[in-house]
C-alpha cells in the first residue's frame, strides 16, 4: 500500500482534479484504490458524480472511530471513495493532544486499508489538523505546481512544513512535485518547468499535466477525464502519471 497526500495551500493548484483522475487512472491499471476527501468543501466527492454530499464520511472516522467500511462508497470499479462528511470542519476545533489527533488517519489506514494498492488524500488548502493527519499518514506528498508564482510559493511552504514535521514522523516521507496546467507553447510554463528542474531535480515528476478545457468541464459533470475524453492529451498524461508512480513504487 502506498499512501499519497496531495497538498498545496494555494487554491487552484489542481489537487482535487489530480486526485480524482489519478485515482481512476490507477484503477484502470488494475490497482485497488481508496480516495479520501479531506476537504470540508467535498469537491472530490462531486468530482465522482456524487452531488448530494453524504452526511457522514471521514469526519465520523476521525471524530468517532467509525470504521471506513461503513462510510465507503464504491465510486468506480476498484475505487472506493471516503467522502468528507458534514462534520469535517469540527476536526480543527477539537481540543486535546494535538500529536495524538494528528496520527488518527495514519492508524486507520494502516489497520483498514491493507488490501489497497494506493490511498490518495485530497487535502484542503488551509493547514491544520486535516493536513497534519494527511502528512503523518502519507508515504508520499505530491505537490501540484502551476505557472503562477503563488502556486510555487505554496509548494515551497509545503516542503518547509514537511521539514518541520520530519523529526516527529519517525520515517521518511517522500516529497514529489508535479507540473500542472501546463501549456506547452507558453513561455511562462517553460520558465516555471525549467525553474523546477533546476531547483528540484530529484523531486520533479517527469509527467507534465496539461491545461485542458476537458478537465475543467468533466469536473462539473461528475465524470473523470477517462469517461469524458478518454483519448485526450489530458487522459494520456494521467495514464503516464499513474505509470510513473507504479514504476517508482518500492
Amino acid at each position: 500500500m502506498q499512501r499519497i497526500a496531495l497538498i498545496n495551500p494555494c487554491p487552484g493548484s489542481g489537487k482535487t482534479t489530480i486526485a480524482a483522475s489519478l485515482g481512476h487512472a490507477l484503477t484502470l491499471a488494475g490497482q485497488r484504490v481508496t480516495v479520501i476527501d479531506l476537504d470540508p468543501a467535498g469537491l472530490l466527492t462531486t468530482a465522482y458524480g456524487i452531488f448530494r454530499a453524504p452526511t457522514k464520511g471521514i469526519d465520523r472516522v476521525l471524530l468517532n472511530g467509525t470504521p471506513l467500511t461503513s462510510v465507503s462508497i464504491g465510486a468506480r470499479d476498484l475505487l472506493q471513495l471516503i467522502p468528507a462528511g458534514t462534520g469535517l470542519r469540527q476536526i480543527e476545533e477539537k481540543q486535546g493532544d494535538g500529536m495524538a489527533r494528528a496520527q488518527v488517519l495514519k492508524q486507520v489506514t494502516e489497520a483498514q486499508c491493507a488490501n489497497q494498492s494506493f490511498v490518495l488524500f485530497d487535502c484542503p488548502s488551509h493547514g491544520g489538523q486535516l493536513v497534519a493527519n494527511a502528512i503523518f499518514a502519507a508515504d508520499m506528498v505530491l505537490v501540484p505546481v502551476t505557472t503562477e508564482q503563488i502556486s510555487l510559493n505554496g509548494a515551497l511552504k509545503t516542503l518547509l512544513t514537511l521539514k518541520r514535521f520530519a523529526p516527529f514522523l519517525k520515517r521518511q516521507v517522500e516529497a514529489r512535485l508535479v507540473s500542472n496546467r501546463v501549456l506547452p507553447r507558453s513561455a511562462a510554463c517553460k520558465s516555471m518547468h525549467v525553474k523546477l528542474q533546476n531547483h528540484f531535480p530529484d523531486m520533479l515528476m517527469k509527467t507534465l499535466l496539461p491545461e485542458s478545457s476537458s478537465i475543467a468541464e468533466c469536473g462539473g459533470i461528475g465524470r473523470t477525464i477517462f469517461e469524458y475524453r478518454a483519448s485526450s492529451p489530458a487522459a494520456k498524461a494521467f495514464h503516464q502519471l499513474s505509470a510513473e508512480l507504479l514504476t517508482d513504487q518500492p
